[in-house]
């Protein structure tokens, strides 16, 4: 059997984020005060540059979503009911739990009390976020099922419509950060439902018309490099911002990774543990620890800016959650692979 091996895009998606915020503060530093004219580019609460990047981001990770996958749940209801509780009734809360317990209590000496508070907000982001798109890549490389894979990404991206706003009121109001409500509604309806639906649709048109074929092997390669180009400009600007304030706090990142390393492992161990216990095959508790432990963090980087703007320590977090999420999952699929049975 051929080795499975990682694109060369998300094996050193790390490397690309770093050369991006070396990129983006030397762009700020460059432009000095004449790049804020991007931030002020706004329809009510959204940026446009960056509404129109996250689209790039996002669509071709919703086009590939064959919601007709759903027919298929009753295969695996177990491995679903295993996905569907760690990540909406577990993890958000867990990764609320970390942020509280590091940046406002251990961190209380290095982090003041409204930088704390942001970095917390950013947290909460990502931890409400399940990825969508590179849990396919983590499924492959441990041999996870691809029919469920598919499956349990098509149930999270529906629930992810309801239960993303609820759940970001709820933990964002317990840490007392005032909720411009309109700006998150407004963002999951501009960077999850419009970028699914059009996804979805066209899904169904291409297929139909050029078969699915053609489809696969041809349409969905030459989108990749759009997501790619979408997701590095995105880091180049929102670093652009940063950028002053990561050159006078550059220890404030390896404080905020501590916390979203502890989240992700904690998550996946839990999800692993359990999948065992409940007698799982490895083909699905593989993909069913990954989906948790991974995060979307597209969505989350896209509505920390909205909320609270492009140079907030919400958005920071984000932003470094990308930067240590491809190592740690690496590392958890080289487990998960030691660890087959």
């Amino acid at each position: 059997m051929a080795k499975k091996d990682i694109g060369l895009f998300e094996k050193y998606l790390t490397v690309w984020v770093l050369v991006c915020i070396i990129a983006g503060i030397g762009l700020g530093k460059i432009s000095g005060d004449k790049i804020d004219f991007l931030s002020d580019m706004n329809i009510a609460t959204v940026n446009i540059p960056v509404a129109i990047l996250v689209w790039l981001m996002i669509y071709p990770m919703m086009v590939q979503i064959d919601f007709s996958s759903l027919k298929k749940i009753r295969r695996n209801l177990k491995g679903l009911g295993l996905t569907v509780t760690v990540n909406w009734l577990i993890k958000p809360f867990t990764m609320a739990f970390f942020a509280w317990l590091f940046f406002d209590q251990l961190y209380s000496a290095w982090v003041d009390p409204d930088r704390a508070q942001e970095y917390i907000a950013g947290a909460i982001l990502l931890g409400a976020a399940p990825c969508t798109a590179m849990v396919f890549v983590w499924s492959y490389l441990t041999d996870g099922d691809p029919n469920y894979t598919l499956v349990q990404v098509s149930v999270n991206d529906l629930i992810l419509l309801i239960a993303f706003v609820p759940i970001v009121q709820l933990l964002l109001g317990i840490t007392d950060i005032v909720i411009p409500y309109n700006a998150l509604f407004t963002s999951v309806a501009v960077f999850v439902l419009i970028p699914l639906l059009a996804g979805y649709l066209s899904n169904r048109y291409l297929i139909s018309k050029w078969g699915e074929t053609w489809f696969k092997t041809s349409f969905l390669p030459a989108l990749k490099p759009v997501s790619i180009i979408a997701l590095l400009s995105t880091l180049i600007l929102l670093f652009a911002f940063q950028g002053e304030q990561i050159t006078q706090n550059p220890f404030d990142i390896l404080l905020i990774a501590i916390p979203l390393t502890i989240q992700t492992y904690f998550i996946f161990f839990l999800s692993w543990i359990v999948g065992r216990f409940l007698k799982l095959s490895h083909a699905i508790c593989t993909p069913a620890a990954m989906i948790g432990a991974s995060n979307f963090f597209e969505l989350a980087v896209a509505v920390a800016i909205a909320l609270f703007g492009l140079d907030s320590g919400a958005s920071l977090v984000t932003v470094v959650g990308v930067l240590i999420e491809v190592p740690i999952m690496l590392s958890l699929v080289n487990l998960a692979n030691r660890w087959k049975y």
